[in-house]
Formats: structure tokens, sequence, C-alpha cells
């Protein structure tokens, strides 16, 4: 089971409290204000901040 749209929709990057998205992979959450990567693990997102990966530009 995939993470739901109704929680894509409340949720936002504990970092900036800006807007994320699911990246193409469906395995994390992008920021793009931050450049941050919150993987997915088993169905639950990842929102810490200490964990979450920076993305190349």
């Amino acid at each position: 089971m995939a993470v739901s749209q109704e929680l894509l929709d409340i949720l936002a990057c504990p970092k900036c409290k800006g807007d994320i998205y699911l990246n193409k992979t469906k395995d994390g959450l992008i920021c793009d204000n931050c450049r941050l990567l919150y993987e997915i693990k088993d169905d639950i997102p990842i929102m810490l901040i200490d964990e979450a990966r920076p993305i190349e530009p």
C-alpha cells in the first residue's frame, strides 16, 4: 500500500514548512526549497530533518 493522496495533501517539509511531492520512483518525498529527499520506508514517510538526504541539482 502506498502513501495515500490524503496524507500527501497535509504533509509539509519539516524544515521550511513548504510543499513536498512524491518522487518519480514513489519511494521518497521531495522538498524543492530545501533540496531534500525524505525517504518512505514500509509505506511510512520518514519526516526527520536529520534523516533526509540532500538532492543534487
